[in-house]
């Protein structure tokens, strides 16, 4: 023993001197050898071959079943077990029981393919195979097998049987299918590499399967034997590629089906688990694979059938196998090869090679040194964020477009579009549906017939069928039902309208329809889970590229490695924090302070919306509509915004003035209103006006002269109903004389300039709203819409949004006891912008988190968004500028900026080409050009009385800024 060790310590030295050997890994293969040799002295020969055996155990399984897995472990030194159903902290607790039982440590395996989820409840579920297959970049496959690896590890797994390496050229595959990374030989071979890597890396063997190529097949080999019936040069071309290529990167171990591969094996109808030519001969001998063999379960159809439990065991020891898996029964497996190895069949070098082989493995992966799992959070550990972030990359590369007739998807043109989308399949359709109506408005049709859908679909000029199969396992159901074929030609032929197919199933779904021809456009989302929903919808919208590539051929029209390439619209995203640099525990803060403002009676409700890097990665309502509601605040919200109008609605339309040269910041009020010639108003500039460094007073309460002697509305101004001369609406059944509109503006004409140069004021804006539709010859709101939230997607954004949205949608503003005399709910707070019918240019206008953050994401993006250019980067850049700073006054061209002293708007900690605005209401939004941060807070700190100024006094709007900003990840 010594002398054998001297020896290779001699070899290793040598080898050293020639670079050819990394001294760390020289001393750890010394060490390694030393174990190897003294364990397998230590073992009989019962506790040897006991090391070849690897028993199947559940533990979700009766306490008998487990209590003769441990027997197995303590009379026939197993050498380890492979668990299937149950839950991760059982499993774990029955580790730590069986290795405490165990002499040697034992070897654990799984099936977790896709993650731990293939076996157990309470785990993550991974992308499958032919997901991964469709993703370009190698990289994002090689962290999925790592996170899976790093689960496996956790929970006490020592080896993973998988990738799946089998090549999936047959469409009626019963058992592999989506287990498969596809048909493409090369594809299959990188993302096999990729994954073992990533598994590797987190301390976890790999295994090939299922050798020597279980892809095309039509028989599932858990109930009968399949046959794969071509030549040695097509099975050496194809199903063989990938392990060659794997082997040349040192996969740790190989399991070999059971297959009848007449080629190969000149036994008819053998299995391959059982052929010498097979595995000692191709696997071992012509590929050179040194690492463990396993065959594949030993209770399965395939190879049960075919003779007794011994006599299997001891073929398939015999033809090369090192571990004989899942054996029904192994006292008598036992027995048959202890026999054999006293008779000579089974030499010394035989089974010292494999039980060595295992021991080497069982020391790389640390058994020389085992520690039991640690139980203590271990479901958090296997439920953490990073398994979404992993996900979410697999999935956004991996969704596929695979036609895109008229470029249809991502799409565009918004205002365009009346969209109804249309449910096929009988699995969850509601994370996509929700996603496709954060875009635009998308009306779900359904009817139980095809005539009744057709007809009520007339209406549409864009129809999404969603396909949803169940995603529970890659063996469920895919198929369109006969009627649902039917249905879809149906829709099809309706060219009033286009037609794009969404499916959320494997591609091979698509074999089922005769004909693509009328189907304007269709994506393999390949899943049906909730993040692959999300982002289909937000590929379908272009918030994201499309970058997959078809993995197998899913039609005659659709052949392997199809794929249309998409790129962003650079329209808003969902995500989670992390994927974009923020941290989720951090961002805990606002949810903190949120409620803290909501204990404090600040508010009864409030959103807060936080995006970066063009992705939403926190919006959430708060609190209720009013404090007695019972309803909670949802993002579907509707808020009135108050003076953030003026950058939504009113300075929009301004900068589109300015570049079609109908305003210049030089215009004076003068200009803009022929009848302030007069006016001591006149010299005011747009560009004062904007900056609020104009003189102007702050505000005119136009409303306290149209009250009576009990300060009520004065029947001289108001009805109770439209009619004529009074269809100005200010409230429910409240009607202002349409001659007011003048006397606004003839008031505004008398004010005298304030002897202050700043001073924050909504005068302007009334100018401004008038000017503006004197120029299109069009409402304010009207334009506002069509030239900016129609074509945005801000499905929730408008005035007086009484007229459009349920009543319960709108949050409330204010118990009126002074003008209005009733909630305020649906129309407009502020006094004079409801002497406007609810149309002002400084407020009015309605929307929630959502919406506003499109805007204000647009800003950010120098004026584009979805694919179109609202404004020019130069024009905004002009109005985001403070041009008065030298004079202390902070603001911008109508935009607010961050403080010049120590307090103001801000957290203090944003750039300073930062800009936003704040409402009365108790809104707030603002964007950072720098860090990619949009942030919106909506709330009614009005309701009931806009006399509660505790918001405005605590400074919270801010302090969640400041916790946003501290949650960036540096």
């Amino acid at each position: 023993m010594r002398l054998k060790f001297l020896i290779l310590l001699f070899f290793l030295v040598c080898s050293m001197s020639y670079g050819q050997i990394d001294p760390l890994l020289t001393k750890d293969s010394i060490l390694q050898e030393q174990w190897v040799e003294k364990t397998y002295a230590s073992l009989s020969l019962e506790e040897r071959i006991g090391q070849l055996f690897m028993v199947s155990v559940a533990s979700n399984e009766i306490k008998q079943r487990t209590a003769k897995i441990k027997e197995l472990i303590i009379s026939h030194n197993i050498g380890g077990v492979i668990f299937s159903r149950g839950g991760p902290v059982r499993q774990a607790r029955l580790t730590n029981e069986f290795q405490a039982a165990s002499k040697l440590p034992l070897m654990i395996g799984m099936d977790a393919e896709w993650g731990l989820a293939m076996r157990l409840d309470s785990t993550y579920a991974f992308p499958w195979n032919m997901t991964l297959g469709a993703i370009k970049d190698n990289s994002i496959v090689e962290k999925v097998g790592a996170q899976i690896g790093k689960h496996a590890k956790r929970i006490g797994v020592h080896i993973n049987f998988a990738p799946d390496i089998d090549i999936n050229t047959n469409a009626q595959n019963p058992i592999i299918g989506n287990r498969s990374f596809g048909e493409d030989r090369e594809n299959v071979a990188e993302k096999g590499i990729a994954f073992m890597k990533g598994m590797e890396a987190e301390g976890v063997l790999s295994s090939g399967k299922h050798f020597p190529g279980h892809g095309d097949t039509s028989v599932d080999s858990h109930k009968a034997l399949p046959i794969i019936d071509f030549s040695e040069r097509r099975i050496d071309s194809i199903e063989l590629y990938p392990y060659k290529r794997l082997i040349q990167e040192g996969l740790s171990s190989v399991m070999v089906a059971h297959l009848s591969v007449p080629s190969l094996e000149i036994k008819e109808g053998y299995p391959s688990s059982l052929s010498e030519q097979i595995i000692s001969g191709l696997l071992k001998e012509k590929l050179g694979f040194k690492g463990l063999v396993y065959t594949d379960a030993l209770n399965m159809k395939g190879v049960s059938t075919y003779a007794s439990e011994g006599e299997v065991a001891l073929s398939a020891f015999m033809a090369g196998n090192d571990i004989l898996l899942m054996p029904t029964d192994v006292p008598k497996a036992s027995i048959s090869l202890m026999k054999a190895y006293t008779s000579g069949i089974i030499s010394e070098e035989r089974l010292a090679t494999s039980v060595k082989k295992i021991l080497k493995a069982k020391y790389k992966v640390g058994l020389h040194k085992y520690k039991p799992v640690v139980l203590e959070n271990l479901y958090e550990d296997l439920n953490s964020l990073e398994n979404d972030i992993i996900y979410e990359e697999a999935m956004e590369n991996a969704i596929t477009v695979i036609k895109n007739n008229y470029q249809l998807q991502g799409i565009k043109k918004l205002e365009n579009k009346k969209i109804a989308y249309v449910k096929f399949g009988d699995a969850d359709h509601r994370p996509f549906l929700a996603s496709l109506r954060k875009y635009a408005n998308v009306a779900e049709v359904s009817a139980k017939n095809i005539a009744l859908l057709k007809s009520k679909l007339k209406s549409y000029n864009l129809i999404i069928v969603g396909m949803h199969k169940s995603n529970e396992s890659p063996w469920k159901a895919y198929k369109f039902s006969e009627k649902e074929i039917f249905w879809l030609e149906e829709l099809a032929r309706q060219r009033s309208s286009n037609l794009l197919l969404t499916v959320f199933a494997k591609p091979y779904a698509l074999l089922g329809v005769s004909s693509f021809e009328q189907i304007d456009g269709v994506m393999m989302a390949y899943q049906n889970s909730k993040i692959a929903q999300e982002k289909a919808a937000q590929i379908l919208f272009g918030a994201l590229p499309a970058k997959g590539i078809l993995p197998v051929t899913a039609h005659r029209s659709f052949p392997v490695n199809t794929s249309v390439a998409l790129k962003s619209l650079k329209r808003l995203g969902y995500s989670i924090p992390e994927r974009v640099g923020l941290s989720s525990s951090k961002l805990k803060v606002v949810d903190s302070l949120v409620k803290n403002g909501l204990d404090s009676l600040m508010f009864p409700g409030a959103q807060v919306l936080v995006a970066r890097k063009g992705k939403i990665v926190y919006n959430k309502g708060f609190g209720k509509p009013t404090y007695t509601s019972k309803d909670s605040i949802t993002p579907h919200h509707i808020y009135d915004l108050a003076s953030v109008t003026k950058i939504l609605a009113t300075l929009p339309m301004i900068m589109k003035m300015e570049q079609e040269q109908k305003i210049q910041l030089n215009t004076t009020f003068k200009e803009l209103v022929p009848d302030y010639a007069d006016s001591e108003l006149k010299n005011v500039t747009v560009l004062k006006a904007l900056s609020h460094y104009g003189r102007l007073p702050a505000w005119i309460a136009f409303y306290v002269s149209t009250l009576d002697t009990q300060r009520r509305p004065s029947t001289e101004f108001y009805r109770r109903q439209p009619s004529d001369g009074f269809s100005i609406k200010v409230a429910n059944q409240l009607y202002l004389s349409n001659a007011y509109t003048d006397s606004i503006y003839n008031r505004i004409g008398r004010q005298d300039l304030k002897s202050n140069r700043y001073r924050y004021s909504d005068v302007a804006y009334y100018v401004f709203k008038k000017y503006i539709e004197d120029t299109y010859k069009e409402r304010l709101d009207k334009l506002s819409a069509n030239f900016l939230y129609k074509r945005l997607g801000a499905t929730h954004t408008g005035y007086n949004p009484i007229d459009t949205f349920p009543l319960q949608q709108i949050v409330p503003s204010e118990e009126d006891n002074y003008y209005r005399y009733q909630t305020v709910q649906g129309y407009v707070h502020d006094m004079g912008a409801a002497m406007q019918g609810g149309i002002g240019g400084h407020a009015g206008l309605f929307s929630n988190a959502n919406d506003v953050a499109k805007i204000m994401q647009m800003y950010l993006q120098g004026g584009e968004y979805g694919g179109e250019r609202f404004l020019e980067s130069r024009t905004i850049k002009k109005f985001n500028t403070c041009y008065f700073c030298d004079k202390n006054v902070r603001r911008g061209v109508g935009f607010d900026k961050p403080q010049l002293g120590d307090s103001g708007p801000t957290c203090g900690c944003v750039s300073r080409k930062s800009f936003g605005h704040s409402g009365f209401t108790g809104t707030y939004t603002w964007a950072d050009p720098e860090e990619e941060i949009v942030y919106v807070f909506l709330s009614n700190r009005t309701y009931p009385s806009a006399s509660n100024t505790l918001l405005v006094k605590s400074g919270l709007r801010t302090r969640i800024q400041q916790a946003i900003y501290d949650a960036v990840i540096n």
